[in-house]
Order: C-alpha cells, then structure tokens, then sequence
C-alpha cells in the first residue's frame, strides 16, 4: 500500500494541480484520490495502466470538487444572474457541468411556486434591481426584500444538484 501511494502520489498531484488553483484543495483532493484508488484497488481490471486508471479517478474527484463547491457558491451568489456566473466561473473543459448546472437551475425554479419563480428570474435573470422590482410588482422595497430572502431559502430546500451526487 505504501509503495503504491510513493509511486503515483506525485504524478497524481501535479494532474490535480493543473485542474485545482488552490495548492490546499490539490492536496486534499490528490490523498482522497490516493486513498479511493487505495480501497478500490481490487477493482482495477489491467484494461489500461494504472496510473490512467487513477486519473479516471482524479477527474470523477475534480467533477466532485467543483460541483460541490464552486458551483453551490455560484448558484447562491448574490450578485449578477445565474448564467453570467456560471460562463464567467466555468472554463470551457467544465461546459458539460455548466450545461447539467442550467437544467437543473431550470428544474428547481418549476418547482417553487409562481410568485418565488417570477422575483427569482427576476433578480437574477433579468438583473432587475430591489427597486424596479418593487415598483413593476406594485410591493414596497421592503416586501421585495423579504420575498427574495424567503424564495432564495424556497429555492435551496428545492435544490437537489449536490444532493444527488453524494
């Protein structure tokens, strides 16, 4: 076991690396790689070598890491709109997360209720700010305020993306 981390422990942080910014998050990513391929390793079936099977791993774990992370703080930021976040956040090798990202944006917002739906897309989709929300939905300032709050909360009790990759 331990020869097996000493041999690819370097190759697979300096893969990881080249994915994760954070020298940290390089790290704790690349040892729970390390030790998944580690407690996996009686699954290995020799189809190619080792070391590629390991970064198999290392992207699945990469995928994890920002579907985990940097897209929920994305998703709940609270400035522009959803799909400027995500185009600006996301590098073109993380299209395929971006575009699962949208659907399920899409999925959650059909399934709040109307009113949290409109000031939603509102806010956030059309960019709209507190104040011309409040004088287009005919509410005070402070209505549109707490609404927002109250179907922000809606929308991540409804919000099932990281959920069901766990």
């Amino acid at each position: 076991m331990e020869d097996f981390y000493k041999k690819y422990y370097f190759g697979v942080k300096k893969f990881v690396s080249q994915k994760i910014d954070d020298e940290g998050v390089a790290e704790e990513l690349t040892n729970d790689i390390m030790m998944a391929a580690i407690m996996c390793r009686s699954n290995f079936d020799g189809k190619c070598n080792e070391f590629s099977w390991i970064c198999s791993i290392a992207k699945h774990k990469i995928i994890d890491y920002y579907r985990k992370k940097k897209l929920k703080t994305i998703l709940f930021s609270v400035s522009p709109a959803f799909e400027e976040i995500a185009d600006k956040a996301l590098t073109p090798e993380r299209d395929v997360l971006k575009n699962e990202l949208k659907e399920e944006i899409k999925k959650t917002l059909k399934e709040l209720g109307k009113g949290y739906k409109d000031i939603l897309r509102l806010k956030y989709i059309e960019e709209m700010k507190v104040s011309e929300i409040a004088s287009n939905l005919k509410l005070t300032i402070k209505a549109v305020e707490s609404k927002l709050m109250r179907a922000k909360k809606k929308f991540r009790e409804v919000w099932i993306y990281d959920q069901k990759k766990n």
